[in-house]
């Protein structure tokens, strides 16, 4: 397993110019459909019931990134650390642009879905460059102190261009999405839903744009990609449930946390992996990528068969009644 995931690490997916701006375009579009969803009433919501709410972020933000990390150390006699780091980029990641349309779909609390949203893809201009830092950081320290073929350049990574970047593809979007939902309600009301179903179409061509060139790697080697994957987002989705079921929320609210900690927006975790200024076109990345790429698709199929599944859970509890 090791040896194969050491083949990846050595492929060199560097976009040009104009494919790094397409993809932050695609990126940038996804998050205003997320926006024209959040209203100012949802802040509000958090601070009249902020439990659920805190609870969630605790799971997104701190729990995941620490699990991550945990599991990392355990697995790094079997995985490369660009592996490894791959998962944790995912983890500092906010909540995934569907993950209200999940909620929906499971009979969760829809609210405090996009509650969690718009707050987690505020947190995430300074929590995700943190998150990848500290952890990041502390994962190739111990690495190259336990491993003795060491990790050449750990994390020579601009952090203060990572924070600029997702400031400009999160924070700008979702204060665009925001006012537009303001100023234009009825406008939006009729194109929020085709632009969510656009949104997953342009995600899906983000993914293969990045890897048509490579793509015999990927297929040659998605069978450990894949159980890495599998793994970490069952622990995920696992850890949302679990954290929400200790503070005693109700079964809706828990499958809300538990949908917003499994459901990551890895395309933020390919944009910023993509972007030279702050991995720099020498570095390594190839397995960091191809775990975050392979995520963004795993997710939508967990998600949509874990939300369907507690869907028809529901409704058979409410015919019976």
């Amino acid at each position: 397993m090791l040896e194969s995931l050491k083949v990846l690490d050595e492929l060199r997916l560097n976009f040009s110019q104009s494919g790094l701006f397409i993809l932050n375009l695609t990126l940038a579009f996804i998050m205003f459909g997320v926006a024209l969803e959040i209203k100012f009433e949802h802040f509000k919501k958090v601070i009249l019931n902020p439990v659920s709410t805190l609870v969630g972020v605790f799971s997104q933000f701190f729990l995941l990134p620490l699990i991550t990390f945990l599991i990392a150390i355990l697995l790094r006699h079997y995985i490369t650390p660009t592996i490894a780091l791959g998962m944790i980029l995912v983890a500092s990641c906010p909540g995934g642009n569907i993950s209200n349309f999940m909620s929906s779909l499971a009979r969760g609390n829809v609210a405090l879905s996009v509650s969690l949203t718009a707050i987690a893809t505020l947190s995430a201009i300074f929590m995700t460059p943190l998150n990848f830092s500290l952890w990041g950081g502390l994962f190739t320290e111990i690495y190259s102190r336990t491993d003795a073929s060491g990790l050449v350049r750990p994390l020579e990574i601009d952090v203060g261009q990572m924070f600029q970047t997702v400031f400009i593809l999160l924070g700008i979007p979702l204060v665009l999405g925001m006012w537009f939902n303001h100023r234009f309600p009825d406008l939006t009301k009729k194109i929020v839903v085709p632009i969510k179903r656009l949104s997953i179409v342009f995600f899906m061509g983000m993914v293969v744009m990045a890897f048509m060139n490579n793509f015999d790697y990927f297929k040659a080697h998605i069978k450990y990609i894949f159980l890495l994957v599998f793994i970490h987002n069952a622990v995920a989705l696992t850890t949302g449930y679990s954290i929400a079921s200790l503070f005693r929320r109700n079964a809706t609210d828990r499958k809300t946390i538990s949908i917003e900690t499994g459901i990551q927006n890895s395309g933020l975790g390919l944009v910023l992996l993509f972007n030279p200024k702050i991995f720099p076109p020498d570095l390594a990345i190839g397995g960091m990528a191809f775990i975050t790429a392979w995520w963004g698709i795993w997710h939508i199929l967990s998600g949509l068969g874990i939300a369907g599944l507690w869907g028809r859970k529901r409704k058979r509890v409410v015919t019976i009644q």
